[in-house]
């Protein structure tokens, strides 16, 4: 059985757990990613974002962000599966998810930053809809080499 479940103290340590995983294999954590992970009640649900965790039955196979930009702006991040389940179709799961919460928040666009290396994850975002933007100044990981957009 599959179900999205919010944060909660419980599932506390797999946003970080999930998100080392995976960064430790492509890449290296960086500051930014300390702090979010560090403090996710702090840093990504008292500033307005939301935090959502895939489970299989009971145990945790992935996990995903919204962090709050403006009332009408979310950034998609910290999105993660852990090795055990990947290729099952939760990333799709976990989009379409994060793609229907931000309607409910009346988001009118969604933002996110990724890496062109990460091919599976790039077809993923172009298949929901996110269209690559010119970066900014805003890009805050030394790996983002690329930025794109959904507009809801």
């Amino acid at each position: 059985m599959i179900t999205i479940v919010p944060y909660c103290e419980k599932y506390k340590s797999h946003i970080k757990d999930l998100n080392y995983e995976w960064l430790e294999k492509y890449f290296f954590v960086e500051p930014d990613d300390i702090v979010h992970l560090s403090d996710p009640q702090g840093e990504i649900l008292n500033k307005g974002g939301h935090i959502w965790y895939l489970l299989v039955k009971e145990e945790v196979a992935g996990t995903v962000s919204l962090l709050k930009i403006n009332d009408e702006e979310y950034e998609l991040a910290k999105m993660a599966i852990t090795e055990k389940y990947k290729g099952k179709g939760f990333g799709k799961i976990l989009m379409e998810h994060c793609i229907a919460e931000s309607v409910k928040l009346n988001a009118k666009r969604l933002i996110l930053y990724s890496n062109r290396k990460l091919e599976p994850a790039i077809c993923l975002y172009r298949k929901y809809g996110f269209t690559e933007i010119a970066p900014d100044h805003s890009i805050h990981y030394v790996r983002s080499d690329i930025k794109m957009e959904k507009l809801l």
